[in-house]
């Protein structure tokens, strides 16, 4: 795997804090404040994780890259699910364009953030533990 520089390194490493952050604030504080934080670490977490690129010719390691990436599209849903659940932006549309849309709104999208957050971490952390695992028995046939 392509090494992130020292900066890249750092965003990384904030947009993990600011996702950690943000849900706990989500959880037991403001989901407002929670949900922007969340929304900003997961798209820089997702932004630098996008930027490590394999070039070697694993198609172990290229397919679970390509279920890295798909973990961080779940968790920047998450983050986008969690600021409309907190704010409310297109519950207006729901409830005067769709049919039942109270019920339809509450039923597909309001507080569906937990299951996109649990889908994006569960599969991030299947996908960082067998990179690895893979990285180090690639390293080892050398």
């Amino acid at each position: 795997m392509k090494q992130l520089n020292r900066w890249q390194s750092c965003l990384l490493l904030t947009g993990g804090a600011l996702m950690v952050i943000g849900a706990g604030l989500a959880v037991f504080g403001s989901l407002n404040i929670g949900g922007w934080m969340f929304l900003a670490g997961s798209l820089l977490f997702g932004a630098m994780q996008w930027l490590q690129t394999y070039d070697g010719n694993s198609m172990v390691i290229r397919r679970l890259r390509r279920i890295m990436l798909f973990s961080d599209v779940f968790l920047i849903l998450g983050g986008l699910d969690m600021v409309e659940s907190a704010n409310g932006f297109i519950r207006q549309w729901f409830l005067s364009n769709v049919h039942n849309g109270s019920i339809n709104y509450i039923t597909y999208i309001y507080n569906k953030w937990v299951v996109l957050l649990l889908i994006g971490a569960i599969l991030q952390v299947y996908t960082t533990q067998r990179i690895s695992h893979e990285l180090d028995k690639e390293a080892k046939k050398r």
